[in-house]
């Protein structure tokens, strides 16, 4: 493929793929403005890798814009804690920010197999052959990962609930 073609795959697949990182990077951050950055991020990534992952572009954008969005909240969890403002409400603040934060700890602790699952199927809403595609594995291993990842989510989020 030429570097020709290769910038047209990409002009083409662009608003597909923005679409999908935004979408992924939202569902962690809840921020419109934290998502677009962790999405420009992720396709300006794209961009220059993109001569290695445009054969399984989506998957690619979706792991990581939430490899952007997850340093982005982990950011602002630092910045929380040296200012000293956890407390503090502010206007915009968005009141599910430590269910996300929970949640968002809980898929970090799974293996990276479940992990890459979990964030492919359920905050890129791909499907299971999509997921199965962009990952290398067949089917029933994306659906043995999910399985078991989302049952590992359930005991992480109970026990951090009966801990509260």
């Amino acid at each position: 493929m030429t570097a020709e073609a290769g910038r047209s795959d990409y002009e083409s697949l662009f608003p597909e793929l923005w679409r999908k990182a935004y979408v992924v990077a939202y569902q962690v951050l809840g921020s419109q403005a934290q998502a677009e950055d962790a999405a420009q991020e992720a396709m300006a990534k794209a961009y220059s890798w993109w001569g290695r992952i445009n054969r399984s572009p989506h998957g690619w954008v979706a792991r990581t814009a939430y490899t952007q969005a997850i340093d982005i909240a982990r950011r602002r969890v630092r910045s929380r804690e040296v200012l000293g403002d956890d407390d503090v409400e502010r206007p915009g603040r968005d009141p599910r920010l430590e269910d996300r934060m929970d949640l968002t700890a809980a898929i970090e602790r799974l293996p990276r197999r479940q992990r890459e699952v979990i964030v492919l199927r359920y905050l890129a809403d791909q499907s299971e052959a999509d997921t199965a595609a962009a990952l290398g594995m067949r089917i029933t291993t994306v659906r043995k990962h999910a399985q078991r990842g989302l049952a590992s989510l359930g005991g992480h989020l109970a026990t951090e609930m009966r801990e509260a």
